[in-house]
């Protein structure tokens, strides 16, 4: 049997890319913010629901509360925001007219370094802009602020596919052309980053389409996965644990004893090893409730009780 040629390898690359483009392009809008779309500012969104609504950035919307969605096939509809959440940078608007059928959400924790992702964006409001790469890494931290409020953003995803202004809010997907991240953010000369769609990110949806804004429990620690003692590993059944690598001063973190250095093991109850797995406990659920946490310090199990406040976040 002959070898497979360059060409064909290319050949299949190159369809899988069309096909993607072909699905996506018609359900990513180009954002343009302000009344009548004369705000200035310009983004990307992607038609996520068969009622109008568009998944995108909050830094894409910032402030304004209307602008105008412009689609490939050249019609275009005011839209109005119906809820932004800074902290995760997402934010969710409805365009008041007729849309595309909606784009398939995907699963980002299923993705691997390596795999080929495309995204479909605006740049420059250039509608209808798909550029391809892989999957550099995943697990990322991305800084967002919020007025005077800095939250890291967990399990960013990293791509090499070109970036260009306008392609935040834009779809990053698959190759079956599930949206698996929102661009949010060139970092630097061929670098991308986006929002990944997951559990955590699913619910902050959900929640700015129900209620306009996202209510969120306050810990007060930043951590990264740690590798267990393999003595430990082998009594609880797994290799990570998250090491805490800042307590905020003064934060139900700090009140309740924690300090960076520590291992996080268990939390509510619930094994840790990514920071999503914390983060999906933080909501409204678990303000001012009491927390049992689970550490490994100094070679000891340390139990500790931590009571989450309300995180308090500027509007965009």
């Amino acid at each position: 049997m002959s070898e497979p040629r360059d060409d064909d390898a290319l050949d299949a690359y190159s369809a899988v890319v069309t096909a993607v483009a072909a699905e996506l392009t018609p359900r990513v809008a180009a954002l343009r913010i302000g009344p009548n779309g004369r705000g200035g500012g310009t983004g990307s969104g992607v038609v996520f629901t068969a009622d109008g609504y568009v998944l995108t950035n909050a830094h894409v919307v910032g402030r304004s509360r209307t602008g105008t969605a412009a689609f490939a096939d050249g019609t275009s509809a005011p839209f109005r925001l119906v809820g932004a959440d800074p902290l995760s940078d997402l934010a969710v608007v409805r365009v008041e007219g007729p849309t595309p059928p909606p784009a398939v959400l995907g699963e980002a924790s299923s993705l691997k370094v390596g795999q080929l992702v495309v995204a479909v964006g605006t740049p420059l409001g250039l509608a209808g802009t798909v550029t391809a790469g892989v999957v550099s890494a995943v697990g990322r931290s991305l800084p967002a602020r919020s007025g005077d409020t800095l939250r890291i953003v967990e399990d960013v995803i990293q791509t090499d596919a070109a970036l260009n202004p306008g392609n935040s809010g834009g779809a990053l997907a698959d190759s079956h052309a599930r949206v698996v991240g929102i661009n949010t953010a060139v970092a630097g000369a061929g670098l991308g980053l986006a929002v990944p769609v997951n559990d955590t990110t699913r619910r902050i949806i959900g929640t700015l389409v129900g209620e306009g804004r996202v209510r969120r429990a306050f810990l007060g620690l930043v951590s990264s996965p740690a590798p267990l003692p393999p003595a430990l590993a082998e009594r609880l059944g797994r290799k990570e644990g998250l090491r805490i690598v800042e307590v905020v001063p003064g934060s139900p973190a700090a009140r309740a004893g924690l300090f960076a250095g520590d291992v996080l093991l268990t939390v509510a109850g619930q094994p840790v090893s990514t920071a999503q797995s914390v983060q999906r406990l933080m909501f409204a659920e678990a303000i001012g409730k009491d927390l049992p946490i689970t550490v490994w310090r100094r070679g000891a199990l340390v139990d500790v009780i931590a009571r989450p406040t309300e995180l308090s976040a500027a509007a965009p």
